[in-house]
């Protein structure tokens, strides 16, 4: 393993750990404020798209911030990732993840890891999932200006909080580390498969949207022309 590559997966693993320490820990402080459910949700999004934006702005220049095995996979079937990095991304995206969940259960007085009584299943909610996760990397393969990725992906998570059924996982190393919470943002494990299947379907759907929409660069026209 290259240095290159160390730095870039460590910054994976810390990028995904903060944001689950985000998720779980601003569930936690919302029930603990108010009953209220929908200001619970209010501020859980709230935290978690801000944490999020400081994140991809701060780790972008060291891995692109993916954060997310569905992003990294998207981004490879793409031709924007090496698909030899793609499993040890993935691999430290989820154990960054878990670690945070940990850590925002330390830190509220709950045992560092315990599984979730949450079940979140059903047509409704998969669908829900599809449309956060297609959203989410629609968004991301549009960009044509990474640095407004810090800005507009917390966007999208924000509304898809609201916009969707399932309160936008949209990650699939985000849902298996919060079934590791027995807290507002938690699921139960057994609600874990369907909703990361559904998650890969969204970031299918995403890629097929993308090349319909996408157009070709100046630069990648001129390629191809002097490839001809």
């Amino acid at each position: 393993m290259t240095t290159r590559l160390r730095v870039r997966l460590a910054a994976e693993s810390l990028g995904a750990a903060g944001l689950l320490a985000a998720v779980v820990g601003s569930g936690v402080m919302a029930q603990r404020l108010t009953d209220d459910v929908a200001l619970q949700l209010l501020v859980n999004a709230a935290a978690t798209a801000t944490v999020l934006g400081v994140l991809v702005s701060s780790l972008a220049p060291l891995s692109g911030a993916h954060l997310n095995p569905a992003a990294t996979l998207a981004e490879a079937v793409r031709g924007r990732h090496a698909w030899r990095e793609v499993a040890p991304y993935v691999v430290a995206q989820v154990v960054g993840a878990v670690v945070g969940t940990a850590l925002a259960n330390l830190m509220f007085g709950l045992p560092a890891l315990h599984l979730s009584h949450h079940e979140r299943a059903g047509a409704g909610l998969w669908l829900g999932e599809v449309v956060a996760t297609a959203g989410l990397v629609l968004t991301i393969g549009l960009l044509r200006d990474g640095g407004r990725a810090a800005l507009v992906v917390p966007a999208w998570i924000f509304g898809a909080y609201f916009l969707t059924s399932s309160t936008s996982f949209a990650n699939p190393a985000v849902t298996v580390a919060r079934a590791f919470s027995d807290t507002f943002a938690g699921i139960a494990p057994a609600s874990v498969p369907a909703f990361v299947v559904a998650q890969l379907v969204g970031a299918a759907a995403a890629i097929g949207l993308l090349r319909i929409l996408e157009v070709p660069t100046p630069e990648s026209t001129a390629t191809r022309e002097s490839a001809a």
